[in-house]
């Protein structure tokens, strides 16, 4: 799931959709997405972004307690494994990771099965569901256009 910072307005809808999906309640902590202000003008969504090798699944002490899907890359918890030890918050260079309040365990995306909440009901369309392929096209799009932007400088 990627957001584009030029449409986010930095609403939060994204973490209420997803905070009553999964916990019943609209409590951003208890969110597995978060908007943040990058600056006055900037917003930002952020959730996980499945890496590969995940350095959060690497860095977690208790064996088991967060694994990586094969498949589809999904971050699963156990919450029974799980103690909210933090150590997989320290290890994501995204800041995707968070401590359930009352739980005291891990809180990560997993894309609602398949069809995301956040998606569902932002009101800018700032979200949406890639293939890596898709990003690293996007990236290199992006790098081409800012080059011809300086040439022309």
């Amino acid at each position: 799931m990627v957001c584009d910072s030029d449409k986010c307005v930095g609403c939060e809808i994204c973490e209420y959709a997803c905070s009553i999906k999964k916990e019943g309640v609209f409590n951003p902590l208890k969110s597995r997405i978060r908007t943040i202000r990058i600056h006055p003008l900037i917003n930002l969504a952020i959730t996980c972004r499945k890496c590969e090798s995940a350095p959060c699944v690497a860095a977690c002490p208790r064996q088991g307690a967060l694994v990586q899907r094969q498949w589809d890359g999904l971050i699963m918890v156990n919450e029974e494994k799980c103690d909210g030890c933090g150590w997989c918050i320290e290890a994501c260079d995204f800041g995707a990771i968070a401590i359930h309040p009352e739980k005291k365990v891990a809180i990560v995306c997993d894309l609602c099965g398949g069809e995301p909440e956040c998606i569902k009901w932002c009101p800018e369309e700032a979200l949406q569901l890639i293939t890596t392929d898709v990003l690293a096209q996007k990236a290199r799009i992006n790098v081409v256009e800012r080059l011809l932007l300086n040439v022309r400088r």
